[in-house]
């Protein structure tokens, strides 16, 4: 991070970069981002804009002139392609922040990402919600609730007058809607949103997708506050399963044995094509959330059965080997193993677990 105090040249408007005042700060890296002092140029740095700092440069310089038409089409093109890239780029960063509960680092990335979903879209688009959404978490972990409430309306507003939304985003709204009411200390109308939440994520996704579980994931922890244990335990168990399967695909697709190919002298490895079906940066921080979460709260409860342990140290292995944490995945591969030492071979956990073992043993790195 760098600063660099400046004057602004007269009849030129200098705006920060988070609250839109005058600013007298340049960033002396990219020099197209500007900031009101030094604590609004530091919250950012750590928010977003170290990691699009460079990227900043091509969308706000100047474009020279350019003569002919397809010319320009063409780099009209290519800054668009840029903006929507970035707004993935925004959105992800503030989503996996959001579950790293670095709730103030958030909000930085989910400004910048509905300031270009504002000039791809427009400034009534669907497409924005996405935005306010992180804006809404992000102030509720602040507890900000009046702010998380302006921000939930006017997502809420684009929904209804959208009619084409998509379940995916109508999803994503009812489940802040409900973190806000938890918020509140109102269960009710917070089960009653996750409730949609998980309705439009079942329709969109299936019922067994890691997109799906979030759902039953906040609302197994209004039932925990509830102190209603065997609603949230099946609710916990539920949303464990479905990690559990995703993080095997993904374990069973790394570790597949390639195919050699026949009539070689020299066996050469063919190349897996088959497509990765791993994390993004907002998925990995939302399962390391998720699972740690779900192994304290068993870890709590003398009544957890030793087979809900297992998977759950065994799903915990898993997602650090996908992460490429080599110390933890092997650390919690033993406590897996050392627990289902008395389980059945035939069992379908241990039997994974063994497979696991096999291969963390004879592999030279992860």
């Amino acid at each position: 991070m760098t600063l660099n105090p400046l004057a602004n040249p007269k009849g030129v408007k200098l705006v920060c970069e988070l609250c839109q005042k005058p600013a007298f700060i340049q960033c002396t890296d990219c020099r197209v981002t500007y900031y009101c002092g030094v604590e609004h140029q530091r919250a950012d740095w750590l928010g977003i804009h170290e990691k699009i700092c460079q990227l900043l440069i091509p969308l706000r310089t100047a474009t020279p002139f350019i003569a002919s038409e397809e010319d320009r089409q063409k780099r009209r093109f290519q800054i668009l392609e840029k903006q929507r890239q970035m707004i993935d780029l925004t959105r992800t960063t503030g989503q996996k922040l959001l579950f790293e509960s670095k709730h103030e680092e958030a909000v930085p990335a989910a400004m910048q990402s509905l300031r270009f979903a504002i000039d791809v879209h427009g400034i009534a688009s669907i497409e924005l919600v996405p935005s306010y959404l992180i804006l809404g978490e992000a102030s509720i972990g602040l507890d900000r609730l009046n702010q998380a409430e302006q921000y939930l309306a006017q997502a809420q507003w684009t929904v209804l007058k959208t009619p084409e939304c998509s379940n995916a985003i109508r999803s994503k709204l009812y489940r802040n809607l409900g973190l806000l009411y938890a918020a509140k200390g109102d269960f009710s109308e917070a089960l009653r949103s996750l409730a949609d939440d998980i309705w439009y994520a079942s329709n969109e996704f299936g019922s067994d997708d890691i997109r799906t579980s979030g759902g039953y994931f906040h609302m197994a922890n209004v039932f925990l506050r509830k102190e209603d244990m065997e609603t949230a335990d099946s609710l916990y168990k539920r949303v464990l399963d479905i990690w559990y399967d995703h993080l095997l695909k993904i374990v069973k697709m790394r570790t597949k044995t390639p195919i050699a190919p026949k009539g070689v002298g020299l066996v050469v490895a063919e190349i897996n094509q088959e497509p990765d079906i791993g994390l993004d940066e907002a998925q990995e921080a939302e399962a390391k959330k998720v699972l740690n979460l779900i192994q304290e709260v068993y870890g709590q409860n003398n009544e957890v059965t030793k087979a809900t342990l297992i998977k759950v140290t065994h799903a915990l292995a898993m997602l650090y080997f996908v992460l490429r944490d080599g110390i933890k995945a092997v650390e919690f591969k033993n406590v897996a193993i050392r627990t289902c030492q008395d389980f059945p071979e035939d069992d379908p956990v241990a039997k994974d677990i063994s497979s696991f073992d096999r291969f963390l043993t004879n592999a030279s790195g992860i």
